[in-house]
């Protein structure tokens, strides 16, 4: 076993190595009979929806010495979207770069990864991979259902919706305080499906999990049972050799991009998906999505996209229910942390309320996946989620409202003067890897004032950026190149005529090639992008892929391997 460069031997270093390492640890603990298990712990008091992973921890723990490893808790960097600045997804290949260093510094032979909060998954995933050493994902499960005045509350989405009710005049301030108590009411990430959630079914439509853990509730039981058996089955995993890069396939992608347009997913997937892909080397591009899954229907009513939360999903027959409904189209070579395919773990799935899941023959949507959008706005592409916007928009012509900053947005979108109608096209820029910088949560822009009290609910809106998964709306977001890289975004002036057709798949502004090449990008955006002059950003700004790449660093692409480093002695 690879730790054994560390403990085995009779040298100085070795006895260095376990003699610091005993603490009360049995003598086989490092005697090389026992495989060393990393618990890579994204807990923090500050990442509301990873509070809990301790208490995975503890189980994961109890599994793996129970199957006769030698498990190690192992912080790491934690990253919470309701409140890390400028945005999660900057630093999320900070955590990937830091997970892949610490796995490879340690003396470690397996690797158990707890998430939460929506770049934790990605984030570790990407580092783990990297390394490639033996695997499993633990998602941190979403939070219960919480009610308000009756009804379910979903996390983030209603957020959304009471916000705007409250600009509409149709909620009190009030009425939007008392909510706040009511929004969160367990341990857990958000219970709609969010990006938490999404990244969650990912990994195990990628195989990293156990069957049938991805979604199974924070408060549940059933967490801890599936955590205990994840400790046992990483060491079964080392003692096999199975390495990520043996599941990681590009059929493993394919069966992601089908699970995600089945349950309504994210948009932050793609960019996840695509930044893992490019750490195995598996040839994934933006074209695959649409390619493979944006025909894929909805068959998950979830909010934002739906009606019901989490832990309905969870009870209904779960993602396994839903991936058996689409089995048709999954890789059925494409193996999981059981070693086995996928698809032999669906056996005996079905669904138990059809109103929260669907079959495949009577679908709530017939296609609904992630449709890839090209034309002169975005010649690299740019995405959209047809299942969370209003049909009557995917085709569209209307004049753009071009916004510099998500500062200048907010100072203007609620303007009494403001030249806004149900035709216009919101368009935010310098919000994208490089400008913001790291691509934060603004596309899904609030409707104006004066709109949401005439009764219109939605616009077409365009962005570099990217939006929650908790989010809804007619949305054409991870605009590539972005503004603040040169992108034809950063050209598009207030009155330009923008046509939108989904259904087609182009975004185009309706101007000469000739004339859109002439203009220079807009100085109020540049003056707006982000000019940090040290540390991490700076870092990023200089070394981040476009979103169509998965906005990794451009250093990070491809695998490190697992080669033990120099002694330290």
């Amino acid at each position: 076993m690879r730790s054994a460069d560390w403990y085995a031997g009779t040298s100085k270093d070795a006895y260095i190595h376990r003699a610091w390492m005993r603490r009360g640890n049995p003598d086989s603990a490092f005697d090389g009979s026992r495989p060393q298990i990393a618990i890579l712990n994204t807990a923090s008091d500050l990442a509301p929806c990873n509070m809990h992973l301790d208490e995975l921890a503890q189980s994961v723990k109890n599994g793996i010495w129970e199957a006769g490893g030698v498990p190690h808790n192992l912080p790491m960097v934690s990253l919470g979207e309701t409140n890390v600045r400028p945005t999660a997804m900057l630093w999320r290949n900070m955590v990937a770069m830091a997970t892949e260093e610490m796995i490879r510094a340690n003396p470690i032979d397996g690797v158990i990864l707890l998430g939460g909060c929506d770049k934790t998954i990605p984030a570790l995933l990407m580092g783990a991979a990297s390394v490639n050493l033996p695997t499993i994902i633990v998602p941190g499960g979403p939070m219960l259902n919480g009610t308000f005045k009756g009804r379910p509350l979903g996390c983030g989405t209603d957020v959304w919706r009471f916000s705007a009710d409250v600009r509409a005049g149709k909620m009190s301030q009030e009425e939007f305080n008392a909510s706040e108590s009511s929004m969160i009411r367990s341990k857990g990430h958000c219970n709609t499906m969010g990006t938490a959630s999404t990244m969650g079914c990912m990994a195990e439509a990628l195989g990293m999990t156990l069957p049938g853990l991805a979604g199974t509730p924070a408060a549940d039981a059933r967490l801890l049972k599936a955590s205990h058996e994840s400790g046992r089955r990483i060491v079964e995993m080392v003692k096999e050799d199975l390495k990520p890069q043996d599941i990681l396939t590009f059929g493993a992608f394919r069966n992601a991009i089908v699970a995600l347009g089945a349950i309504g997913g994210s948009t932050n997937a793609v960019v996840h998906l695509l930044a893992i892909a490019g750490r195995v080397g598996v040839e994934l591009t933006l074209d695959d999505f649409d390619e493979i899954g944006s025909r894929i229907p909805l068959l998950v009513n979830l909010q934002p996209a739906g009606e019901h939360l989490m832990e309905d999903l969870f009870r209904a027959g779960g993602l396994r229910a839903v991936l058996k409904e689409v089995e048709k189209h999954l890789d059925r070579q494409a193996i999981n942390v059981t070693a086995k395919p996928l698809v032999d773990s669906l056996v005996g799935a079905e669904i138990f309320d059809s109103t929260v899941i669907a079959t495949y023959e009577k679908p709530l949507q017939p296609e609904a996946g992630i449709a890839v959008l090209r034309g002169n706005i975005a010649p690299d592409g740019a995405v959209i989620k047809p299942a969370a916007a209003s049909a009557d928009l995917l085709v569209h012509i209307g004049p753009a409202i071009v916004f510099e900053s998500i500062e200048d947005f907010h100072a203007r979108i609620d303007d009494p003067d403001l030249d806004v109608d149900e035709n216009s096209v919101l368009v935010l820029r310098g919000c994208g890897p490089k400008g913001y910088p790291g691509m934060p949560e603004v596309s899904n822009m609030a409707i104006p004032k004066k709109l949401l009290e005439r009764g219109i609910q939605d616009l077409v809106r365009i962005c570099d950026g990217r939006m929650s998964g908790t989010a809804f709306g007619t949305v054409v977001l991870h605009v590539s190149p972005e503004g603040a890289a040169g992108g034809p975004l950063s050209r598009i002036r207030t009155g330009d005529l923008i046509e939108l057709d989904v259904p087609a798949r182009t975004l185009n502004v309706k101007i000469s090639e000739a004339e859109l090449a002439a203009r220079t990008p807009s100085q109020a955006m540049l003056a707006a992008l982000a000019q940090p002059t040290r540390g991490w950003e700076r870092m990023y700004i200089d070394h981040v892929e476009q979103a169509h790449l998965g906005a990794d660093l451009d250093f990070l692409r491809g695998a490190s391997g697992s080669a033990s480093p120099r002694e330290s002695h």
